[in-house]
């Protein structure tokens, strides 16, 4: 079924560190992790997009007892209203988030801002 047809409610921009993430997972890993977030930008759903801190939030995509994470974070432009920042992923190994990703998305966002505001 393709997701794409339909209104979705944001925009997705991938970073480097994110293609190189995705890049490196099995074809049919990739295949589920871009469907999901093409589902989640359908529809509200924490098990696909959930907010972990005030800035950062995480796609999420379970493949064959795998837990993949593609962290992001909300950006304003003056063309899209909505675009979500996807900076780079994980396998979680366990059910909480390390807290040097979250430390790593957030300086990605920052940096992120700082040069688009130069």
């Amino acid at each position: 079924m393709q997701l794409t047809a339909m209104r979705m409610e944001f925009e997705v921009e991938f970073l480097e560190e994110a293609f190189i993430f995705l890049d490196g997972l099995g074809e049919k890993e990739r295949e589920k992790v871009i469907y999901n977030i093409d589902k989640s930008r359908l529809k509200q759903d924490p098990e696909l997009f959930k907010k972990l801190t005030i800035n950062i939030w995480e796609f999420r995509t379970l493949y064959n007892s795998k837990c993949i994470r593609l962290f992001a974070f909300w950006h304003n432009t003056h063309h899209q209203q909505k675009l979500i920042i996807a900076t780079h992923g994980i396998i979680k190994k366990s059910n909480k988030t390390p807290r040097q990703e979250l430390d790593k998305a957030e300086r990605i966002r920052k940096a992120y801002i700082t040069s688009e505001n130069q």
